[in-house]
């Protein structure tokens, strides 16, 4: 079964009504030019996640901004700017989703050397936006990941009524959804999210031709 990570969490109502989902993971954005940007509500956040991961969204953070992060209860940092791989294993390889923006011709020799982490996540390009365009991508790329074996979550406006074809075509280990979901920047719509999990439940896994 597919994982699932709904991200751009901003609400204490939100949190709950995911988690009555079963959500795998919750993502939380700290880059102060996202919409969906936390700030100083992080750790009141992470403290009332009962179930789901905990995952922090950092662009280009330090060491010490991502410790700080860690020691908040941050179960995984979610890389999404032009990190090396030095600040991952400070972190902690195992601890990282090193997310990749994905533009036509993709260069697959970048994810090599981040082979060992906890997982690469692959979002659609958009000149100066780290992340969040609500757009997808060729999901063909995405399938070539999953079959060089890297255990990959799927980002790049998903939502409810194209998520189970990109689950068919992709076989992602995990989904990543976040403007899909919304009423409007980091406000969660109740009937998306229901709309989703009606999705995944009823989903017919199809071969791959």
């Amino acid at each position: 079964m597919v994982k699932v990570k709904i991200c751009g969490v901003t609400k204490v109502e939100d949190i709950i009504l995911l988690e009555n989902f079963s959500v795998d993971y919750l993502g939380f954005i700290m880059y102060p030019l996202s919409p969906r940007y936390v700030g100083e509500k992080l750790k009141e956040l992470l403290t009332l996640v009962k179930k789901a991961k905990k995952v922090v969204v950092l662009v280009d953070p330090s060491e010490k901004e991502a410790k700080e992060v860690l020691d908040l209860g941050a179960d995984l940092i979610q890389l999404h700017g032009n990190e090396n791989l030095e600040i991952a294993t400070k972190i902690g390889l195992h601890r990282v989703i090193k997310a990749f923006r994905v533009k036509e011709p993709f260069d697959f020799k970048r994810l090599e050397p981040w082979k060992q982490v906890y997982a690469i996540l692959l979002d659609t390009y958009q000149k100066g936006i780290p992340g969040g365009t609500g757009k997808t991508f060729n999901w063909e790329i995405a399938r070539r990941t999953v079959l060089e074996d890297y255990r990959v979550f799927l980002a790049g406006g998903l939502n409810p009524n194209n998520v189970i074809e990109a689950i068919n075509i992709v076989r992602p280990y995990a989904i990543d959804i976040s403007s899909g979901l919304e009423s409007e920047p980091g406000i969660k719509d109740p009937e998306k999210v229901k709309a989703l999990f009606e999705a995944l439940k009823e989903r017919r896994v199809e071969p791959h031709p």
